[in-house]
Formats: C-alpha cells, sequence, structure tokens
C-alpha cells in the first residue's frame, strides 16, 4: 500500500508496503518528514535543520549552498543553527584582489567577533613561513593571482569555545606549497554565523566556490 501526500510542507510520501515497511520524504520546505525508515527529519526554509530516532537526535549534516567568492570584500554565512558542533568551510580555487591575507570569523547574534583568537598559519613549500593572527583564524595568501583549495574545521570544545585546524593546497603562484592553519576562540555568546573575511579588509574575493558542512 503506498499513501501519497503532496504539498509544500512537510511530508511528501509514504510506503506502507508490508514486506517493506518504510517511510521516506523529501525536504521540500518548512516542517517535518522522514529521510529513512525511524529516522524524523526536520527543515526549514527547505534546509535540514536535524535528524531524530525513538532514542533522540541522531545529527545532521547541511550545506548551506556553493557561493560564487564574487567580488565582495566579505563571505559570510549566517542563520547557523544552535545545535551546530562542528563546522567545515571549504575553498575551491578562491582568489582575492590584492596580498592581504585571510580570516575566519565567527559571530554571535551580537555580531562578528575580531578580537580574542590565538591562531597561527603556516607556509610549508621551497621556502616555509609562519603568521599569528588574533582576528581570526588565519589563511595565509600572498599575492593577487595566489588562488587556496583546502577546507578549515571549526569544532565546538565547550562553553563557547571552538577549535580550528586546516590544511589548503596553493594554486596560481602558491602552487607548490602547502598552507596549515590552527587555532582556538572563546566567543561571547552561542555561535551564528561565520564569514571569510580579508586582514585589511579592503582587498575583494574575485574567483572561486566556498561552501560549509555543519553538523
Amino acid at each position: 500500500m503506498t499513501l501519497i501526500l503532496s504539498g509544500t510542507d512537510g511530508l511528501s510520501d509514504i510506503d506502507g508496503s508490508a514486506a517493506t515497511p518504510a517511510i521516506r520524504g523529501t525536504n521540500t520546505n518548512t516542517g517535518v518528514y522522514f529521510s529513512s525508515p525511524g529516522v524524523v527529519g526536520v527543515s526549514a526554509g527547505g534546509v535540514e535543520v536535524g535528524r531524530f530516532n525513538s532514542t533522540g537526535f541522531v545529527g545532521a549534516s547541511v550545506q548551506s549552498g556553493v557561493a560564487s567568492a564574487g567580488s565582495g570584500t566579505t563571505i559570510p554565512f549566517t542563520g547557523i543553527p544552535s545545535w551546530v558542533k562542528q563546522i567545515t568551510m571549504m575553498l575551491s580555487d578562491i582568489s582575492s584582489n590584492g596580498s592581504s591575507q585571510w580570516l575566519v570569523q565567527l559571530g554571535t547574534s551580537g555580531g562578528y567577533e575580531v578580537t580574542g583568537y590565538t591562531s597561527v598559519t603556516t607556509a610549508v613549500g621551497s621556502s616555509s613561513g609562519s603568521t599569528n593572527q588574533t582576528a581570526g583564524y588565519g589563511i595565509r595568501s600572498a599575492s593577487a593571482t595566489h588562488g587556496m583549495s583546502g577546507s578549515l574545521i571549526i569544532s565546538l570544545l565547550g562553553s563557547n569555545t571552538w577549535v580550528a585546524q586546516g590544511i589548503f593546497t596553493g594554486t596560481g603562484a602558491g602552487s607548490g606549497f602547502s598552507y596549515l592553519t590552527s587555532g582556538t576562540k572563546t566567543l561571547s555568546g552561542t555561535l551564528t554565523q561565520i564569514r571569510l573575511n580579508t586582514v585589511n579588509g579592503t582587498d575583494a574575493f574575485d574567483a572561486g566556490t566556498i561552501n560549509i558542512l555543519y553538523q
């Protein structure tokens, strides 16, 4: 037996077959849906925000949507749910139009926090160098023709303290180098947003794609 429910909110189909009992659905808008047998999902605005089974919360992995670097001086991701414990920021051939190094900054409902980070970014290749950053988690970039691909993983240690580790591969002028990032930051409240910025705040990102995944 198959029962079909249609609409933009909630369930899209229920398969009640006695041989293979299952409940399945699609995340089309705000509401509750069933993603697999015994697992209930909750969506908001077409984005999954949680999964639950008979024992409670079982987690979620959500992509905010791939964004082009465009021509802005900052690339923000907002609306991060309060239950998130880990965020991965992924870069593919991101570059900017200047030589200012990059920062990943965290924010709360009160805005982005631009002080209090302990971070080191290191270039490893034919020559090496390190830079300390206190305004964000640093990502080393050397020139306007310097691209970057890789990911930064930011995890909640507890009490609004977030620790970061990342590795990137240089492209263009940065080819032949690997770039390491690590750091820690204690926020004044619950994390709700994250952005990629530059140290000088005026260099603009001009190529590549970026995304975040949180869980």
